[in-house]
């Protein structure tokens, strides 16, 4: 009860739920989990304010493409109603995970053992009196 009420990291505030449950519709929910819904009135610029609630840790990089544009107006229709194609070369979405376990280390970084491969012909050093 004590997360659900002051940690906005971690998922909605009971505040936060309540509020945009009061003045919002859910519009639809993304594979992760992740909640989306819009005013049911314009703001006084004359556009619907559009909001994400995350599962889990509010982390903006595990908001697809598609979810992405509608939030920032690109798209006036969600995904729900019509989702963007398909291309065939495209891949599922990633999160970004720098500064997670699951980030990717080379080889010879500081958090990764073994060796950094030596640099070939194609490089040359800088030198300052050339």
């Amino acid at each position: 009860m004590f997360k659900a009420i002051f940690s906005w990291w971690n998922d909605a505030t009971i505040g936060a739920r309540f509020d945009i449950g009061r003045r919002a519709r859910l519009v639809g929910k993304d594979e992760q989990g992740n909640e989306f819904f819009e005013e049911r009135k314009p703001s006084q610029e004359g556009r619907k304010r559009r909001y994400v609630i995350y599962n889990g840790v509010a982390e903006p990089s595990r908001i697809s493409a598609d979810w992405h544009g509608w939030l920032h107006y690109t798209y006036q229709q969600p995904p729900t109603e019509a989702p963007l194609p398909r291309k065939v070369w495209e891949t599922e979405h990633k999160p970004n995970l720098t500064g997670t376990i699951h980030a990717y280390r080379p080889q010879g970084s500081l958090a990764e053992t073994g060796q950094r491969a030596k640099t070939t012909g194609d490089y040359e050093a800088w030198r300052p009196d050339a």
